[in-house]
């Protein structure tokens, strides 16, 4: 059963959450703030995380943070922060997903499970593509650089696997948003730029002249093995 970890103060919202959640199969734990969240994680890893931002002992972005240091899970955020500085810095910090107050509930349970979908281990055979600097097992959903792990996020791998699984093609801003993200999200090219730039840090060996994920400006992204 999929564990749905919910970082929400509001009883009202926690409430709604567990009855829509429990409804269609999922197992939830719910934790009030962000020093809770830790430590129920801590205590049993999750396979995905509902996080609001405005927790009463602090801000979600230190609980993303926190989490991110050790936990690969999809994090969606729920937040009634509208403006785009506030996306940005949540999806910086490592979110996958940001829904804003008020959602429709259809809406908000097809996005959970289009993040699960993305963090789920690949079935069958796949290449293993080596570069310089980094290689990646698409089988396993692993990268490795110098022979060590790379702990990416599961929006990190899946847009580096659209780009992989295509060398050498230019695949559109558009098209990435839609599969990513979905067809609402077509235009918000921010997202695109803060997981490029998390992308590289990673896996380039000089993050301002990146050799392998290639910005098409106005245009996409290609990768170069």
């Amino acid at each position: 059963m999929t564990l749905v970890l919910v970082v929400e103060d509001e009883p009202q919202m926690v409430r709604a959450l567990r009855i829509n959640l429990k409804a269609r199969g999922y197992e939830v734990q719910a934790a009030p703030d962000g020093r809770t969240a830790l430590d129920l994680a801590a205590r049993r890893t999750p396979d995905v995380v509902i996080l609001d931002l405005g927790l009463p002992d602090m801000d979600g972005t230190e609980v993303i943070r926190g989490l991110r240091g050790w936990l690969g899970v999809p994090i969606i955020v729920l937040s009634a922060r509208h403006g785009s500085p506030d996306k940005v810095e949540a999806l910086d910090a490592g979110a996958d997903d940001y829904v804003t107050k008020p959602f429709g509930m259809d809406e908000f349970l097809a996005r959970l499970r289009a993040a699960i979908r993305r963090s789920a281990p690949a079935e069958g055979g796949g290449a293993v593509v080596a570069t310089d600097s980094f290689t990646v097992d698409l089988a396993a959903k692993r990268v490795t650089r110098e022979g060590a792990d790379v702990r990416l996020t599961p929006t990190e791998w899946h847009l580096l696997e659209l780009l992989v699984r295509h060398p050498g093609r230019l695949v559109s801003q558009r098209q990435m948003l839609r599969e990513v993200w979905g067809p609402a999200y077509e235009t918000e090219t921010h997202y695109l730029r803060v997981y490029f730039a998390q992308l590289r840090r990673k896996l380039e060996r000089d993050p301002s002249r990146p050799r392998h994920l290639i910005t098409e400006p106005g245009m996409g992204y290609r990768f170069e093995p």
